[in-house]
């Protein structure tokens, strides 16, 4: 008898663990472990911390945990898309027959950080920032938004986006970390040093040149989110410094566009423990050239410019080969709407570089240039790696096309004060498309007016171009429009794209559910998900 309870009480164990484990299996959360501050680099001081006024992954990353959107790319999945497009402040969304109304439903008890309700107002008055010409200090994606007439708020918990024409891409704008709902209650200005969101985490403090901290939301609307107690973003200017740091276990993360192709390599060799990603950004190296400045005014020299760039040098050199050439979109097979290598190598100066550069030469001497008078120009750029580095080869290559060159070195807030303004000649830029979608490569860096077409290209031509691809349903009829229009920006010389980038975020294996975007570096700092282990 007593060996019979013995055995049963020794199945009812089994059948418990069991259940415990099924149970465990099933709700993955009962693994995880709330607590601690998460400790990562930065690499230089953001310009504020207002998103909506900014134009810099340095804004974007310790400041999106912040906020929420409507909707949102999922946090846990790597590759930004229609499909991953999930509910966040919006639990609904339905567009009317004709694809001109896109209407929310959204979430009810959600609170700013300062206890206030939010309500479909703060939907409203957000948008009416982005749509206004005056309400923002700047509005740097002011233009994506060009096709939206307006929003209305129909009743605190619905909100309905009516626009000029159909726009499928739009669900896709409202998902990307630039498009955060502000609070109607507070000032744009308070926006900049103490920011008020809805988010998983609160701002605490924003040190300039030295960190910005944020603690948990301990009200979040997301039941059991967020883990950690709080986010320490250090920044460090030099980055031999940050990795030497990250290496002795001094940080929880790299800065998550910190490490290129070499560095990995010896990062991967000295912290062996620690887990990276190498993955394409969705950010471009570019020239851009203020056209309205003479003697920058004469087409022939800004195609000279172009001409003398060797694509296969910046990226042998910079990611000893993995990057790729590509034009405005995100070359394939990373991006969707990129041009392919065999339309690609038939544009002006993606050939023969010797070739591309004789020409080049011959437009110089056209433009009253040779060797014997030589150009003297300063290359502008910002004062962090990834922009100087490139920027060091770009001086070498217009050599070649009788132009010396120094460079003008740029703290990151006066860089895009000066860009913004053209204030400027010539700049090695970097460019980042927030969704790899048209409506926002285009609009934002090519369309006229727009804030961050920062060197005037204009071309009312192009422009009806670009809305006529947005309106397009058919998504094979976009795409073959989509190449149309890149080849046509690439032979206008309109941005010249030298390529298109790769970088790695690392972090200690102890810090889990880390999901780094693969082709966006906007979209995916949320760390509602994440935890330390230890």
């Amino acid at each position: 008898m007593r060996n019979r309870m013995h055995c049963f009480a020794l199945a009812c164990l089994v059948l418990v663990g069991v259940m415990a484990l099924a149970v465990g299996m099933a709700d993955p959360a009962l693994a995880q472990k709330a607590g601690g501050i998460l400790k990562i680099q930065h690499m230089d001081t953001p310009p504020s911390a207002s998103i909506h006024e900014e134009a810099t992954v340095s804004t974007a990353v310790p400041f999106m945990s912040v906020f929420n959107n409507l909707v949102m790319f999922d946090q846990n999945v790597a590759k930004n898309s229609f499909e991953s497009i999930v509910p966040d402040l919006a639990t609904s969304w339905t567009w009317s027959g004709d694809g001109t109304k896109l209407a929310f439903k959204l979430r009810q008890g959600v609170k700013w950080h300062d206890g206030k309700p939010f309500t479909a107002k703060d939907v409203q008055c957000t948008f009416e920032l982005l749509l206004g010409t005056d309400k923002l200090r700047r509005n740097p994606r002011g233009a994506w938004y060009s096709n939206v007439e307006k929003v209305t708020a129909d009743s605190d918990v619905d909100a309905t986006f009516h626009l000029k024409a159909p726009q499928p891409a739009l669900l896709a704008l409202l998902s990307s970390g630039y498009t955060p709902i502000y609070p109607c209650h507070v000032p744009v200005a308070d926006m900049r040093r103490h920011p008020i969101g809805t988010g998983p985490f609160k701002f605490v403090e924003f040190k300039m040149k030295e960190s910005i901290r944020l603690a948990k939301n301990p009200d979040y609307w997301k039941p059991g989110r967020p883990y950690l107690d709080g986010i320490e973003f250090t920044i460090i200017p030099d980055r031999s410094t940050r990795m030497l740091s990250f290496v002795a276990g001094k940080f929880d993360m790299t800065f998550p566009t910190d490490v290129t192709v070499p560095l990995l390599k010896n990062l991967k060799k000295d912290a062996p423990q620690a887990k990276c990603t190498m993955r394409a950004t969705g950010v471009s190296t570019n020239l851009i050239i203020n056209r309205d400045l003479p003697p920058f005014d004469n087409p022939k020299i800004r195609r000279a410019m172009a001409l003398t760039l060797d694509r296969q040098e910046f990226i042998t050199i910079l990611s000893e080969g993995e990057s790729t050439m590509g034009g405005a979109m995100l070359a394939p097979p990373d991006g969707v709407w990129g041009l392919p290598p065999e339309r690609l190598k038939n544009i002006i100066g993606y050939g023969n570089v010797e070739k591309s550069r004789e020409q080049g030469r011959a437009l110089m001497r056209e433009a009253g240039y040779g060797p014997d008078k030589r150009m003297k120009l300063k290359v502008s750029t910002r004062n962090i790696a990834t922009f100087r580095d490139p920027a060091t080869i770009l001086l070498d290559h217009l050599r070649h096309i009788y132009i010396d060159s120094e460079l003008e070195i740029i703290d990151t807030a006066v860089y895009y004060n000066r860009v913004f303004k053209k204030d400027y000649a010539v700049a090695l830029n970097l460019s980042g498309s927030a969704v790899d979608d048209p409506d926002v490569t285009f609009f934002e860096g090519y369309a006229c007016g727009s804030l961050r077409n920062y060197n005037n290209y204009c071309d009312p031509e192009m422009t009806k171009l670009f809305e006529a691809q947005s309106r397009e349903l058919d998504q094979k009829k976009r795409l073959m429009m989509v190449w149309e229009i890149d080849a046509k920006l690439q032979e206008a010389i309109a941005r010249p794209i030298i390529s298109n980038g790769r970088a790695a975020g690392c972090w200690q294996p102890y810090v889990k559910d880390v999901t780094i975007h693969t082709n966006s570096i906007y979209n995916g700092w949320r760390f509602e998900d994440v935890w330390l282990d230890r």
